[in-house]
């Protein structure tokens, strides 16, 4: 949505005046998709924005999918009517940063009418009794009874520590190294217990359980003390993509990691999947993840 409205005005002001969002708002969505992507996608100057060869391409690729998507929201807005009410959103704080900024804006210039509340929460327990309409977790989490659709690309997961930790320590070469280096815990408050290091040896699945020195809750100051050089963390890409990119953390053991990857998942209850509201999300969601 975004991205071809900038292309089509190639100004990011004349396409936040389309589509009624601030500057702020457009810039930040195209920095996010050019960075899930790995590509710029326009050049900028004060006079100009402009397609780079990435973008051409891009656009080339998705626009086919993109007239498909607006004729399906004009279909939808069509046959529901106006769509109001209160969307309440129960989400962990990676997919506020990876999804929500993304997607709360479309639906609000999609759907002006709807009123939204978003609870970013580590602790997912309370869904039903608390009233919310859908979450956003990781996949692994969520319910076998819960629908859920899938709202970022795929992660996996990592070891990281600081360069100055690896500096004074050294890096660890196989998982058996990891006994000697001091290691920062995750406590789960769901199940009320220190998340497990899991990572294989051909075959084999090794299970960590790190050090119990320093041990948190919370997931972001577990990163900001790794940044710190405080010892090692097991994590995901997409958790720590800000210390990745900015290379406060860096990557240990990559070999030893499981394939197995993650993605973060939309889910509700088949009771809620019929209201025009979360249609309306579910629509913004899918729009959005295809492009």
């Amino acid at each position: 949505m975004f991205f071809f409205e900038v292309a089509k005005q190639q100004s990011f002001r004349a396409a936040a005046r389309s589509l009624e969002l601030t500057p702020g708002a457009i810039s930040q969505a195209i920095s996010s998709l050019e960075k899930r992507l790995g590509r710029s996608l326009f050049h900028r100057t004060t006079r100009k924005v402009a397609l780079t060869e990435d973008g051409q391409a891009f656009l080339n690729e998705t626009l086919s999918a993109a007239e498909k998507i607006g004729s399906a929201v004009k279909t939808f807005k069509e046959n529901g009517g106006t769509v109001t009410g209160t969307l309440r959103l129960i989400v962990e704080p990676v997919a506020a940063t990876h999804v929500i900024e993304t997607i709360l804006p479309v639906l609000r210039s999609q759907w002006p009418d709807i009123s939204v509340e978003v609870a970013v929460e580590d602790v997912h327990t309370n869904f039903i009794s608390s009233g919310f309409d859908a979450g956003i977790r990781i996949g692994s989490y969520i319910a076998p009874d819960m629908i859920a659709i899938k709202v970022s690309k795929k992660f996996k997961w990592i070891i990281l520590g600081a360069p100055s930790y690896f500096k004074k320590y050294g890096k660890p070469v196989t998982p058996n190294d990891l006994l000697k280096h001091q290691c920062l815990g995750l406590r789960r408050l769901e199940k009320s217990d220190v998340y497990h290091w899991e990572l294989v040896d051909g075959n084999k699945t090794i299970r960590i359980n790190p050090g119990r020195r320093v041990v948190v809750n919370n997931g972001r100051l577990m990163r900001r003390l790794a940044a710190r050089g405080m010892g090692l963390i097991y994590t995901s890409m997409l958790h720590a993509s800000e210390e990745l990119e900015s290379g406060e953390l860096v990557p240990v053991l990559q070999s030893y990691m499981p394939t197995n990857a993650e993605s973060l998942y939309l889910y509700f209850t088949k009771t809620n999947r019929n209201q025009p509201k979360l249609r309306a999300l579910i629509e913004c969601c899918k729009s959005l993840h295809s492009i």
